[in-house]
C-alpha cells in the first residue's frame, strides 16, 4: 500500500509562499525611501528657494530705499545750486546797483572839480549811465577850453570830449558878451576795461 504525505507538499508551498513575501515588502519599503526622499529633497528646495526669493526681495526693497534717499539728495543738491545762483545774481544786482549809485556822485564831483572861475553850469542832463549833457556859461572861450581839458585830464571822462555846441550872448553890460556852450562827456572809472551800459534814459540832474 502506498502511502503520499500530502501534508509535507502542503508545508512546502506555505514555506515557498513565506519566502516569496518579504521581496514584496522589500519593494514597497525601497518605493517608500524613495518617495520619502524625494519629498525631503523637494521640501529642502522649495525652503531654499523661498529664502532666496526673500533675500532678494529684501534686497530690491534695499535698493529702492536707496534710490529714494539718493533722489532726495539729488533734489537737495538741485535746490542748493538753485538758491547758490539766486545769490550770485542778488549779488551781482547788489554790485551793479552800488556802481550805479556811486558813478553819478563822482561824476558830479568831477565836473565841480574841473569848473575854471568865469564859468557856470545851467544844466547837466544824464542821457545814459555814463554820458552826460553839460549845458553852461562861460565869459570867455579859452574857459571853456579850460573846462574841457580839465574834464579830459581827470582820468574820469572818456577822450574826447566833444563840444557839441557854442553861442554868443550879448550882455549890455561888461563883460558884454557870454558863450553860451553844450558839451557831451562820457564817464569811466579810471582803469576800467570796459564799461556796461544798461537801457538809455534820460534825466535831468542839475537844471538851473
Amino acid at each position: 500500500m502506498i502511502r503520499i504525505n500530502l501534508l509535507a507538499v502542503e508545508r512546502a508551498t506555505s514555506k515557498k509562499r513565506a519566502a516569496a513575501l518579504p521581496v514584496g515588502q522589500k519593494l514597497t519599503i525601497c518605493c517608500s525611501l524613495i518617495l520619502v526622499l524625494a519629498g525631503g529633497f523637494i521640501g529642502w528646495r522649495y525652503s531654499s528657494l523661498s529664502r532666496d526669493s526673500a533675500r532678494v526681495d529684501a534686497e530690491i526693497a534695499a535698493a529702492q530705499q536707496e534710490t529714494v534717499r539718493l533722489h532726495s539728495i539729488i533734489q537737495q543738491v538741485q535746490q542748493f545750486e538753485q538758491r547758490k545762483a539766486q545769490l550770485q545774481q542778488r549779488v551781482v544786482l547788489i554790485e551793479q546797483l552800488r556802481k550805479g549809485q556811486s558813478g553819478p556822485v563822482h561824476m558830479l564831483d568831477q565836473i565841480s572839480r574841473s569848473l575854471p572861475s568865469m564859468l557856470w553850469l545851467t544844466e547837466l542832463k544824464q542821457i545814459s549811465e555814463t554820458v552826460v549833457m553839460i549845458e553852461g556859461r562861460s565869459s570867455t572861450i579859452t574857459g571853456l577850453s579850460e573846462f574841457v581839458a580839465a574834464l579830459e585830464a581827470s582820468g574820469y571822462f572818456k577822450r574826447s570830449v566833444e563840444i557839441v555846441s557854442t553861442t554868443t550872448e550879448s550882455l549890455p553890460q561888461p563883460p558884454g558878451e557870454l558863450i553860451k556852450f553844450v558839451i557831451k562827456a562820457e564817464f569811466q572809472v579810471p582803469g576800467a576795461a570796459a564799461v556796461v551800459q544798461p537801457n538809455s534814459r534820460q534825466s535831468s540832474v542839475v537844471s538851473q
